[in-house]
């Protein structure tokens, strides 16, 4: 069957009603979502319907922000109403978490609409809180692959939106949380179904959808180019369907042949079983979520192909599956990359940034203005950081203030670690340029980082994203699910604070 990422319903659609609606507006709807600050004014109050038993509930005790009230209001006690009250002092990701709780309150009883009303919160606020109460939403009612016999329930079908101005992120934030939601439906496939062959159908046709062009280097073509270590892992498959995808967005009037802004280079394993050196069954039966960088590169070109972005951009996605047999790459292998580097293998469950270090080194021969890369790389990244942030490195270290800003104010936080030439002494080998990783595992993150550094020439900012928190039970901030799709917000924020330009200069 192939597979179709569902286009046309990333997405709930949004309308702005009047900042004021009365009680017949709001009894359209099944659920409604009301943002107050802590000590609502009275004449706040009575533009509410149904203000009087609100009221009561809400100050039958001291209340803070972060506090959630829920009751019936209507003739019929037709539409749910979740109060989320909101604290000025909340932080993006504390922000995020809490709307998220009170999106999935409102969400419970799979409402076909849901009203969303701020109601006397401070203007720079109010538009925070709504953004993130359209993210939550988005990424609430959106569905992830199923195979149940039954169909789903109905989903979720029009959010209205009660404000004084439209929010200045609005389009950012829904941009935001469509790619969000193709990250984490193609991180949801189930391996028989997102194989290598089926991830090249599916961008196939995302192409011919989105108006993007694509070129695909299968295994011949990477053969000629020399991209040794790719192919190394790639080698065990059973099928000869592995290969490295590039997509091009390009803005109105861009030419395309023209040398990209900014390069999204994503990890795409759709399956790992470590290789030769097999893992353990609790380390592999999730690892048809291996593919997720590539996921949130996809994700992220996604958005800014909807903004309308002024950046050309290149997403390269290394898409292959880490097999076991006869014929699978093992431990010291001496293989050639395509930028001439010999790497002499230490662990087949490094293959990460094998395929990285080919598809970095082919996105960086077309001379963009800067790289990006996402990939579940490491556990050592895990262990320092948990799955509550994720770990950034530059080859630019004065603009990791910007990195973990735009982290901070994103909701997706990342923490820059450092990325010290000497480190690169742990991976010396005496047969080979660089040993693929060290034997010991100590700092595998910053070892895995400075090795990839090896395939980005140092004229060319580059960005590696290493996702720790790509995978957390019970969700992550506002998305609820273990697979979070992070990467796509903490992009877009980090392009709207002019990272590309910041990290020329610096």
């Amino acid at each position: 069957m192939p597979t179709r990422l569902p286009l046309d319903r990333l997405t709930v659609p949004v309308r702005k009603l009047s900042a004021r609606p009365g009680e017949r507006a709001l009894a359209r709807h099944q659920a409604a979502l009301l943002l107050l600050p802590v000590s609502p004014a009275t004449i706040d109050w009575s533009a509410l319907p149904h203000a009087q038993p609100l009221r009561a509930l809400i100050e039958a005790k001291p209340r803070k922000g972060g506090d959630l009230v829920t009751l019936r209001v209507g003739e019929r006690a037709q539409t749910l109403l979740v109060a989320a009250i909101v604290d000025a002092t909340m932080g993006a990701f504390e922000l995020l978490q809490f709307v998220g709780k009170a999106a999935q309150a409102a969400l419970q009883e799979r409402p076909r609409t849901v009203l969303v009303w701020e109601l006397g919160l401070e203007a720079a606020r109010a538009g925070e809180a709504l953004c993130a109460a359209m993210a939550a939403l988005q990424a609430g009612a959106f569905e992830l692959p199923q195979f149940k016999s039954r169909p789903a329930p109905p989903r979720l079908m029009r959010i209205e939106l009660a404000a004084k101005t439209r929010p200045k992120d609005l389009e950012r934030t829904l941009a935001g949380a469509a790619g969000n939601n193709i990250a984490r439906w193609l991180t949801s496939l189930p391996p028989n179904r997102l194989d290598a062959a089926g991830y090249r159908r599916c961008l196939e046709d995302f192409a011919r959808l989105s108006g993007m062009h694509l070129s695909f280097y299968g295994e011949r073509r990477l053969r000629r180019l020399g991209a040794g270590a790719f192919l190394a892992v790639a080698r065990g498959n059973a099928a000869r369907d592995a290969g490295i995808a590039r997509l091009s967005y390009r803005p109105p009037g861009a030419r395309r042949a023209g040398a990209p802004d900014l390069c999204l280079v994503g990890k795409g394993i759709c399956f790992d079983t470590g290789g030769t050196n097999l893992k353990a069954h609790s380390g592999m039966l999730e690892m048809h979520t291996d593919m997720q960088g590539s996921a949130v590169a996809l994700g992220c070109l996604h958005a800014l192909s909807t903004l309308r972005s002024p950046l050309a951009v290149d997403g390269w996605l290394a898409i292959t599956e880490n097999r076991i047999g006869p014929t699978a790459y093992q431990p010291q292998d001496i293989v050639r990359a395509h930028n001439g580097t010999t790497i002499q293998v230490i662990h087949t469950d490094a293959e990460g940034r094998m395929v990285l270090a080919d598809t970095l080194s082919l996105a960086a021969a077309t001379r963009p203005r800067a790289i990006i890369d996402y990939a579940t790389l490491t556990g050592a990244c895990v262990r320092a950081l948990t799955e509550r942030y994720s770990g950034a490195f530059t080859n630019r270290l004065r603009t990791r203030e910007i990195i973990e800003a735009a982290g901070a104010s994103s909701g997706e936080r990342v923490w820059c670690f450092p990325m010290d030439a000497d480190f690169d002494t742990d991976l010396d080998s005496k047969v080979a340029d660089i040993m693929q990783c060290a034997v010991d595992g100590k700092g595998d993150h910053i070892l895995a980082a400075r090795f990839l550094s090896r395939f980005v020439p140092p004229q060319v900012p580059w960005l590696h994203l290493d996702l720790a928190a790509g995978m957390r039970r019970g969700g992550l901030g506002h998305i609820g699910t273990d697979i979070t799709g992070f990467g796509v917000r903490f992009t877009l924020e980090l392009l709207a604070r002019d990272w590309p330009a910041a990290a020329r200069r610096a």
